[in-house]
């Protein structure tokens, strides 16, 4: 069951790189409507098993190399005791070099905070919580069906403070069904009232077939206007911008220090070990993702056999597009130079006629040896990127 991924792509990096771990929890209390995540209802029983399995996963990966984040996601972390973090943080720090001061990210829904849970997940190592609020409105998160409802997610914010979390970041969701730029604005406002340390703001997605669909369909309800969903998203950068927040990516923005250790690495060209169903990573050159289902990965591991469905090795080209479609998402946008350095590709002679229409029209910002979308290009970033498809 064991992965040793060496070899060919691996002279691609100059030197080893500091890993951040994903650890997957697929479960959750209520499953939302708009969500396509790899997740399912809670079982006592079928957790015990995947933990296990998670655990004998972690501890028989084989290139163990220093890491300074994990990163537990879902589905709903925080379903799980604080012993079971416990637990899962031991097993990667005796498996793998964790940084003493390692960023360890714990995803939590509002429904589930109480300070007892609060506090044992701090004890466990939990350093950085965040919260999926998505909104402050309690007829919008009816509609998304969310658990909780704003004033709960106010309290489980104001709990997370008192049990000693500084570094706590919010998600709020636009372009919700039914919302107006003033209702997405109020939400806003209650999170720099509350004065987290990161947000992200996302504009809803429906996928195909999301249950939200038929429940619009029933209830009268659709999304506003395309640029009434820009203007969302124009207005809330620049209320958290006046308060003190900075955007770093599309959709994150973060008061000075506290940008996402892990997350930048999915943008900067990092290296990450994704544990449990459906886990995805990156490392060495190379690109590789579990099996989705819960019970055929916990049969998988048990067994002794690999839960990894596919792995490749990615050619420098491969590794060039998707540092250019990353790195663009950043506000910094990308080194050109470095970039050339790295991969011996001067990429405005190669893809300059391309891009220039979009550098004369605002979209795109030369500056220098750095490219980057400026603001309003961030809502047509798919546009640009699909350049160098």
């Amino acid at each position: 069951m064991a992965r040793r991924l060496d070899g060919a792509g691996a002279s691609l990096l100059a030197a080893p790189t500091v890993l951040g771990l994903y650890l997957h929890i697929p479960f959750c209390d209520a499953i939302c409507n708009y969500c396509n995540f790899n997740r399912g209802l809670f079982d006592a029983g079928l957790k015990r098993r995947y933990l296990d399995a998670l655990s004998l996963e972690i501890a028989s990966y084989e290139d163990a190399g220093r890491v300074d984040s994990v990163f537990f996601g879902g589905g709903t972390p925080s379903v799980l005791e604080p012993s079971d973090v416990s637990g899962l943080i031991a097993r990667c720090r005796s498996s793998f070099d964790v940084d003493p001061a390692a960023e360890i990210t714990l995803e939590m829904n509002p429904e589930t905070a109480s300070r007892e849970r609060l506090d044992g997940y701090r004890a466990a190592g939990v350093t950085r919580l965040s919260l999926g609020v998505q909104s402050f409105r309690d007829e919008e998160l009816r509609r998304l069906g969310r658990l909780h409802t704003a004033d709960r997610a106010i309290e489980a914010f104001g709990l997370a403070r008192a049990a000693g979390f500084d570094d706590i970041s919010i998600d709020l969701m636009a372009w919700l069904p039914a919302q107006t730029v003033p209702h997405w604005i109020e939400s806003v406002e209650t999170l720099v009232d509350l004065g987290p340390d990161h947000a992200s703001l996302y504009l809803l997605e429906l996928y195909p077939n999301a249950p939200l669909k038929e429940e619009m369909a029933r209830g009268g309800w659709s999304q506003a206007p395309d640029d009434t969903a820009a203007e969302m998203y124009h207005a809330g950068l620049d209320r958290l911008g006046a308060a003190g927040y900075r955007q770093y990516e599309i959709s994150n923005v973060a008061r000075p220090g506290r940008r996402s250790r892990h997350n930048l690495k999915y943008w900067s060209d990092g290296a990450w070990v994704g544990f449990g169903c459906g886990a995805h990573s990156t490392r060495d050159g190379r690109r590789w993702h579990n099996v989705s289902e819960t019970g055929r990965y916990i049969d998988r591991v048990s067994g002794g056999t690999s839960p990894v469905a596919s792995c490749r090795t990615l050619s420098a080209e491969e590794r060039l597009t998707d540092m250019l479609f990353l790195g663009l998402r950043l506000s910094e946008g990308i080194d050109l130079t470095a970039l050339e350095r790295r991969y011996d590709v001067n990429v405005w002679a190669r893809w300059g006629c391309e891009l220039a229409p979009f550098v004369e029209g605002g979209v795109l910002a030369r500056e220098g040896n750095r490219l980057r979308l400026t603001r309003d290009g961030m809502l047509l970033a798919n546009e640009v990127m699909r350049v160098f498809v």
